[in-house]
């Protein structure tokens, strides 16, 4: 079903924020390459709750595999195979280095999202 949701949305903007903020002035081991990869599941969940009323898990398995195929087509150079190589924005959107480690960050990502959502919910109720 879809519907808007302002909480949603808001906290897409301000999660997108602090990936920008991450991107362009964090430039350490610890988080720019794994908190942003747990925070930049949760932005595309945060993203895809603002526009659809779906369970959280299904939502959130939803984002782990399209974050897992991702990363994956890092693992078979998919920049290259398109001849995107030296394409900014392609680099950008699917990256160029795969990491198991990013694999896990994912993972832990949208299992903090998840348990966070059941702790909403049982609130609520």
């Amino acid at each position: 079903m879809i519907v808007f949701n302002k909480s949603y949305a808001a906290l897409t903007l301000f999660l997108f924020l602090v990936e920008v903020f991450i991107a362009l002035y964090v430039h350490d081991h610890i988080i720019r390459p794994y908190i942003g990869d747990v925070l930049v599941v949760i932005l595309i969940y945060c993203f895809v709750k603002s526009f659809v009323k779906l369970t959280p898990l299904k939502v959130a398995l939803g984002v782990l595999l399209f974050s897992y195929t991702i990363e994956l087509s890092q693992l078979f150079n998919l920049c290259s195979l398109l001849r995107l190589e030296h394409n900014k924005w392609a680099l950008i959107i699917l990256g160029n280095t795969f990491g198991i480690e990013d694999l896990i960050a994912y993972t832990v990502g949208l299992l903090l999202t998840v348990s966070i959502e059941k702790i909403r919910e049982n609130k609520l109720q």
